[in-house]
């Protein structure tokens, strides 16, 4: 398949808009996705028919019928095997385009002409046979995608002055309150309000063990209530799930074409219209140069027509970019397009970011330290008024450390918040400048500088691998908080992973200093450390690897990292399905925060490279072989077929195995 286009109206994508007409234009078609059976399509059809009366014709005359009886009966299995082809290829050719279909349709015609109808019947059975296997192999990738819409609850419970009554969920509006009992579907994104539960959250994360949720977690549309009753607010629209924007982007990510299969399309562009004009040359030299009759010189000109016809390398590609996309989106992995999986597979330095990706992105307050005579309280107190509306994730280590801190001070009115980019945070109150910032940014754009004892101390926490935040007022350092997060269990053998697939750089960028990212990053085998970055440093390196190495992806929170992520060779977002910015900002987005699932998708990547180097050689090789021996009379137009359709089929299957993809462990 080239790609797919969805036919949907934009403003709204549930259930009912999952199952929307799939046109294929890689050339042959493919089958009509409106709800029918999944063995069923038009190609396949066609062949049954076709084959009915190709049978009929042939045997007609052994049961007492005329020549003229039987020859209908030809005409009309030609006409039920080729009036499918036609259309296409009558379309195609509206848009000025030469493709694959119109080889096979000149060469039936051809047939006809010199009176071989059926060879000609037989052409078009197997021509539509073999697409309509094609079709149905590439049904089951393009399954995979839509069978998660059919998770999502058509209706939901929403509770309204206190009664409860189901609606559609397309009628549901942000803030409303949805019930949810044990063992039923999600059927809003929303944030839990009453209740606690567990859920499993495969569909959207692919994590195999069920998520506790309680007050104020996240819920996701879709996924699957365990035991208890849950009450949910409704934050996003049923559009805009994060289930309904995944299949979306998987969807629309099929016309994102990868480097080879813009190739193969050039290739068969400039191939077809060739191959059409060296039939006439063939059938010249072999009536002229070697005296062959003109039908038979037709006939053979005939059979090499459809042995030149390169359908299998057609759809070498996209169908195993679709089938390995289908894979990922299945385990919780989403990338937006098969030139971002074929991407992917080409990646020798993979850059991550610390905080969040290499960490478990819940740092804490470890210690709070307050500088000439200002008390601990009133230092966390002026810290989480600054932070209070920030998502950051030291800053909300700062706000849930105040809020266990029973003693604190009234939180003070702050004004004029606004973010030092790579450095801190700062806000006015009662006239007075209030700052929380990195060290290093003491002693610039007016901030004040540190006296030698706040120096050491903050060397000091700094050696112990804590990230130290200064907290200023007016032109005093007023106090020190260390925090640290903790580096994620598992991490040292997912790099090792990374490593056994042919990853030759690992490389942690960080806006911590170099003494907590030396003391994280050491012990996990990572080849290069660069500290004390600001978002634009991240840039910078994220280049110097490029022109070392040629293909790096840069792994991050899909927020902060988001330049960075896009001048990678290939973005990878972890955790998006708690962040919509991640799903734009990405190529890839891992949507647990599970970095486990990256050396999935690198191995997937590369098997699927792999697949495609296999495919290429098989259809090229058929083709190959077929032109020669059908010159040289070797294989009849028959045969031809049975191969040309064969060698299509044994595609399309191959990529398939993408579905069944796991990695070694």
């Amino acid at each position: 398949m080239r790609r797919a286009r969805i036919r949907r109206k934009d403003a709204d994508l549930t259930r009912a808009h999952v199952h929307t007409r799939m046109t294929c234009t890689h050339g042959h078609g493919c089958a009509n996705s409106t709800g029918r059976k999944s063995w069923f399509n038009a190609d396949l059809l066609s062949a049954l028919v076709c084959a009915a009366l190709l049978l009929a014709g042939v045997l007609a005359p052994r049961f007492g019928a005329d020549e003229a009886a039987a020859r209908v009966l030809l005409w009309i299995s030609c006409a039920a095997g080729g009036w499918h082809v036609a259309i296409r290829s009558l379309q195609q050719l509206l848009r000025r385009k030469l493709d694959v279909d119109l080889l096979m349709l000149v060469a039936a015609i051809g047939a006809g002409i010199i009176n071989q109808w059926t060879e000609g019947a037989v052409l078009l059975f197997l021509f539509s046979l073999g697409h309509g296997l094609e079709n149905l192999a590439s049904e089951r990738a393009r399954h995979a995608i839509r069978a998660l819409g059919t998770l999502t609850p058509t209706t939901a419970r929403v509770v309204r002055g206190g009664i409860e009554s189901d609606v559609p969920v397309e009628s549901l509006r942000v803030g409303d309150l949805v019930r949810i009992k044990p063992a039923e579907r999600v059927a809003v994104d929303g944030e839990v309000l009453e209740g606690e539960t567990t859920v499993d959250q495969s569909p959207i994360t692919g994590e195999s063990v069920p998520v506790r949720k309680s007050l104020g977690a996240s819920v996701f549309a879709g996924t699957l209530n365990g035991d208890g009753v849950i009450t949910v607010r409704t934050t996003k629209l049923a559009s805009e799930t994060t289930m309904a924007r995944m299949i979306r982007l998987v969807e629309e990510s099929q016309s994102a074409k990868g480097r080879v299969q813009r190739m193969t399309e050039r290739f068969t562009a400039v191939y077809t219209p060739i191959v059409l004009g060296g039939v006439p040359v063939l059938i010249a030299l072999l009536v002229f140069a070697f005296e062959m009759n003109f039908a038979e010189a037709f006939l053979r000109a005939m059979a090499v027509l459809v042995g030149a016809s390169p359908c299998a390398l057609a759809i070498s590609t996209p169908s195993a970019m679709l089938a390995g996309i289908a894979q990922a989106a299945r385990s919780g992995v989403l990338i937006k397009g098969g030139m971002h999986l074929e991407a992917l597979g080409t990646i020798c330095a993979i850059a991550f970011d610390k905080t969040g990706t290499i960490t478990q992105g819940r740092p804490e307050v470890q210690q709070v330290i307050g500088v000439g005579g200002t008390t601990e309280r009133d230092v966390i107190t002026v810290a989480a008024a600054l932070n209070r509306n920030s998502s950051h994730p030291l800053a909300l280590a700062i706000s849930r450390r105040a809020a266990q801190d029973a003693g604190s001070a009234a939180v003070p009115d702050v004004e004029s918040v606004r973010a030092l980019p790579g450095r801190g945070i700062e806000g006015s109150a009662a006239g007075t400048r209030l700052a929380v910032v990195g060290p290093r940014a003491l002693g610039r754009d007016g901030l004040p500088t540190a006296s030698p004892e706040v120096r050491r101390q903050i060397t000091d926490l700094e050696s112990a691998a804590q990230t130290v935040s200064v907290v200023t007022r007016g032109p005093t350092v007023i106090g020190v908080i260390a925090i640290s997060d903790q580096v994620r269990p598992d991490v040292k053998t997912i790099l090792a992973r990374l490593k056994s697939l042919g990853i030759a750089r690992l490389v942690l960028l960080t806006g911590d200093n170099k003494t907590v990212a030396a003391r994280v990053a050491e012990p996990l085998g990572v080849d290069e450390i660069h500290a004390e970055l600001l978002p634009e440093d991240k840039i910078t390196e994220v280049r110097r690897l490029l022109d070392k190495w040629q293909s790096v992806a840069m792994v991050g929170d899909g927020v902060n990292d988001a330049p960075a992520l896009a001048s990678a060779t290939v973005g990878v977002a972890m955790g998006a399905s708690g962040t919509d910015v991640a799903l734009e900002a990405a190529d890839i987005a891992l949507m647990a925060d599970d970095l486990s699932k990256l050396p999935f998708a690198v191995g997937l990547s590369r098997r699927a490279r792999s697949i495609v180097r296999q495919n290429v050689v098989i259809s090229m090789a058929v083709v190959a072989m077929l032109i020669p021996f059908a010159a040289m009379g070797v294989v009849p137009l028959s045969a031809a077929v049975v191969l040309h359709e064969g060698s299509t089929v044994v595609v399309a299957f191959n990529a398939l195995r993408l579905l069944r993809y796991r990695e070694s462990t």
